[in-house]
């Protein structure tokens, strides 16, 4: 590693916790005021927000067992956090750059993901077929 480059020439990874909706008022606004898109065995719940930052939220319905609910949500927190422009970019329409909205992914009974790229293409299907495409 040459001098200096360390840490600025690696881009950050990570997924704060302000790009995620945390508080149940977040989730009730969304959910009382924001557009649906359905797909199989998921939905995508999204509302435009004016904090220049597009959040996940993620409520997984009908699964009992904790270990696979959280391991639903873990998936899907991986693949927000590796595609988070794609959920923006789609759901906005790529109206105007710095769009943002808040997102509730929805997960049904039956939708199990083994891996972050099922759910991007899962989502990319969802996002092509839509009619605001």
């Amino acid at each position: 590693i040459w001098p200096g480059a360390w840490p600025h020439a690696v881009p950050s990874h990570s997924l704060p916790k302000t790009s995620l909706l945390t508080k149940p008022w977040e989730y009730r606004k969304v959910y009382a005021h924001g557009k649906r898109l359905r797909g199989h065995r998921f939905s995508l719940i999204y509302l435009p927000n004016e904090l220049g930052e597009t959040r996940l939220g993620i409520s997984v319905h009908g699964e009992k067992s904790a270990v696979k609910r959280n391991r639903i949500k873990r998936i899907v927190r991986e693949f927000y956090r590796c595609n988070r422009s794609l959920l923006s970019q789609g759901l906005t329409g790529g109206a105007r750059p710095g769009s943002s909205v808040d997102v509730v992914v929805a997960i049904r009974k039956g939708f199990r993901p083994d891996h972050p790229q099922a759910v991007k293409e899962a989502v990319q299907r969802l996002l092509e077929h839509s009619p605001s495409s």
